[in-house]
């Protein structure tokens, strides 16, 4: 008695154990032994049984064994002790399976007849944590325990036993043999009402929750949906208690998994969780936002039918609250909807773009992963796209490329793919890195994905002339743009200056950068002296359209007749830019000559922010007047292979005409570049401008003007300025099978030594133009 009354003592717990008594006590478990000594050792036991190092000696002593024979002892307080004891001693996972060794599970189902609430409410909580197992369900179900636990809950004087009763209940019907039995014996049928009509909100709760156990069986689905458990669910939904309304919606998105219930709720149940998600219950949002991810995963209706309920503003507003699953929720909600182009109209103009940035810039890689995955699928037009660079959201979107989770860098990836579809996006990703890493991945074999391979090629599809210098290569498909500009060759890795950042250095002894421009610069409107000087600085005038008649090129620096003028015409945008910088600059000077001179370096800066705002793209007229000839002379031919020799023949005369093989040393088309670069003063030099051009000006001017008729051609770069095309035509000597098309063969297209010759790939004729 000494000992079973002072071991509810932390301080007599310990000197027991250090006096190792545990033993000693369990000998006084024996059959033989009186009731009373049965009562106090098993309090001993109780009370000891608390910590977890007691619970090892009295498991390792042979202590399980006698407790439960115990639990059949006539007097009360003993089978208080040993069942509170065995309680202690469940909780870990050895003596668990030991219960199931000693047959536990009947003497257990029996103290529930018991008159004492607290034998009943321990007999509960003990089966409710060996019912984890499911060996020893199997054999509560066995022994018709399910039964007793049924009549527990219809029992209204039980109403403080309920809620482990249901708990031991949400373990059992987690098996699909125990579902099975409940349903034949009308248990689900009552489990359901009594969830549905209990006036207990924890047991409602609760009675929610075991019903969610069992929902997460596909086996079980189908049997709740059989009983109609959706309109129960529906019910839940409008509780009072929050708990009950974050059961039913983790219920919901159980239950979505299964067809039927998910069509069920397209015209119910919706606006009551979009409801939920508006709630400020973390816990109600986050399972709402479950539950209404789920719904709408691959189902249109239920996306049409969260829009009619109004949920995007709660979407977009749950995507900037605390809970990180709640946000990777909402952002895959959205995502479900955007396969939808009306419902992602509508999206788009709730700022999707500016609320998603903040889940971009998470730390969990879920929450990175759906918000990339929400970019991908909102970021399909260019609206949104100028949308999200404007906002910032490129820069956290390049940055997950570099995430070691899989799931994040695929997604990421994806987005990146889908952003890169317009040209200003692609060289803001490409500006950011994007490109650089994306080659870094797809180096690796364990971080590459398709995703990656793909966003790389969009990237470089999108920005041709980066590609171009990286690569090489141009395939038909790749449409030279206005703004194209070839830089030379550059290695992987390197970053390729923008034109602006080109035409604003001074000239250099290096490559020039040929550009491809056939749109006209409208940065200065003609309404002045000086504007009209910008004409015809930048080959816009008139007077310099009539000059371009009558002589052989337009603006061409080459062109002795009007050399005098020759200058004015040539010179570039930069240079007229500069011009108006020092006019206005001297202009101010005199105005400011009685100011301090502290404030003319602030004057400087003023003027040198301005000729960086006013640089526009150089005009090139003379490219204009190719695309008109050669649209007015060559579109109206009906035959392929005439159109690509005459092209290759107008091509050659406008960069020079033929050139013997012989005499190629003696082609001095550098000295005629480096005069337009001079009298430019820029590096950047309009194709339009070169009358004297080699390989890779003749490819390049033969490709961007077939890309303007329509013609399919290639460009290929080679070694030492060598460039080429290359086409496709059909061989008509080909003799085949009657019916079927011949295959095309490709030819590469001579524009230096015979412009007009169709060289066969593989020929040798091919070798030598190449690498002549």
């Amino acid at each position: 008695m000494v000992f079973g009354i002072l071991a509810s003592n932390n301080d007599v717990k310990k000197l027991l154990r250090e006096l190792d008594i545990l033993n000693s006590v369990i000998a006084q478990l024996a059959p033989e032994e009186e009731v009373v000594i049965h009562e106090f050792a098993s309090l001993c036991l109780a009370n000891m049984s608390v910590e977890y190092t007691s619970k090892v000696q009295i498991f390792e002593y042979g202590g399980l064994e006698p407790l439960i024979r115990l639990l059949g002892s006539p007097d009360p307080d003993v089978k208080k002790n040993s069942i509170e004891c065995i309680y202690n001693l469940v909780q870990d996972f050895h003596c668990r399976l030991a219960i199931q060794d000693f047959n536990a599970i009947p003497p257990i189902l029996d103290l529930l007849k018991s008159e004492y609430p607290i034998i009943q409410l321990l007999a509960l909580k003990t089966l409710g944590i060996i019912t984890n197992d499911r060996e020893s369900r199997v054999m509560l179900r066995e022994c018709q325990g399910l039964e007793q636990l049924l009549k527990v809950l219809e029992t209204k004087e039980f109403n403080d036993l309920h809620i482990e009763a249901l708990a031991v209940l949400a373990n059992c019907l987690e098996d699909v043999d125990t579902m099975q039995q409940i349903q034949l014996a009308g248990g689900l049928k009552k489990l359901l009402a009594f969830a549905e009509n209990t006036t207990f909100p924890d047991i409602q709760k609760n009675a929610t929750k075991a019903i969610a156990r069992a929902a997460y069986d596909p086996e079980n689905r189908k049997i709740l949906h059989e009983q109609e458990v959706e309109k129960c669910l529906i019910t839940l939904l409008g509780s009072e208690n929050e708990g009950t309304k974050v059961a039913a919606a983790e219920v919901i998105s159980a239950m979505s998994e299964n067809l039927a219930s998910k069509e069920f709720f397209n015209t119910q149940g919706i606006p009551q969780i979009v409801q939920l998600l508006k709630s400020e219950n973390d816990d109600i949002k986050e399972a709402a936002s479950l539950a209404l991810a789920n719904l709408t995963t691959g189902n249109q209706v239920n996306a049409n039918a969260v829009a009619e309920a109004e949920a995007i503003d709660a979407l977009i507003n749950t995507l900037s609250c605390k809970r990180d699953k709640a946000i990777a929720n909402a952002a895959t909600v959205l995502t479900n909807m955007a396969t939808q182009e009306s419902l992602r109209l509508m999206i788009q103009g709730h700022d999707i773009m500016r609320a998603i940035i903040q889940p971009l810039n998470s730390t969990n890689p879920l929450v990175q992963s759906k918000a990339a995955l929400t970019v991908a699928a909102v970021a399909c037009d260019v609206d949104a796209r100028t949308e999200l660079k404007n906002a910032g959201g490129l820069e956290p979107l390049v940055e997950l490329l570099h995430s070691n989770n899989e799931e994040v860098r695929k997604h990421a990836s994806w987005a990146v793919m889908v952003c890169a579809s317009d040209e200003p996006t692609s060289v803001e990703l490409c500006r950011l890195g994007a490109l650089e890493i994306l080659e870094e991945i797809n180096l690796s074999i364990r971080r590459k994905n398709n995703f990656s391979e793909a966003a790389y090629n969009r990237l470089l599809n999108n920005n041709l002339s980066l590609k171009y210098c990286q690569m090489g290569y141009l395939s038909s498909n790749n449409l030279i743009p206005d703004g194209f500009y070839d830089a030379g060759r550059i290695n992987p890795g390197t970053k390729l200056l923008t034109l602006k950042e080109f035409a604003l250095q001074e000239p250099t002894d290096r490559r020039a950068i040929i550009l491809i421009n056939s749109k006209p610069s409208s940065a200065f409107p003609p309404s002045t002296t000086e504007d009209k000087l910008s004409d015809s600085v930048s080959g816009r005038s008139s007077s310099s359209h009539r000059r371009g008649k009558s002589s052989s090129g337009v603006g061409s620096p080459t062109d002795e007749k009007s050399e005098p003028t020759g200058q004015a015409v040539t010179t570039s945008s930069k240079s007229f830019i500069k011009e108006r910088v020092s006019r206005k600059g001297k202009g101010k000077k005199e105005e400011e000559k009685n100011k301090e001179e502290e404030e003319i370096p602030a004057s400087s800066k003023a003027t040198e922010s301005n000729a960086d705002k006013e640089w526009c793209l150089p005009s090139d007229q003379e490219f204009c007047n190719y695309i008109i000839e050669v649209s007015k002379t060559i579109l109206p031919m009906t035959d392929l292979k005439e159109q690509i020799e005459t092209l290759a023949k107008f091509v050659a005369g406008k960069m020079g005409g033929p050139v013997s093989k012989e005499l190629l040393h003696e082609f001095k088309w550098e000295h005629h570049i480096s005069e337009i670069e001079f009298q430019l003063k820029s590096n950047v030099v309009p194709i339009g401008y070169i009358k004297k051009g080699t390989f890779y000006h003749r490819a390049l001017l033969f490709k961007a003007l077939a890309d303007k008729i329509g013609i399919g051609a290639t460009l290929v770069r080679g070694e030492y300025n060598r460039a080429w095309n290359e086409v496709k035509l059909v061989d008509e000597s080909y003799k085949g099978i009657t019916g079927l098309l011949p295959r095309p063969e490709e030819f590469l297209v001579d524009l230096m030594f015979e412009p007009g010759a169709l060289l066969k790939i593989r020929s040798r004729e091919a070798e030598l133009y190449r690498f002549i």
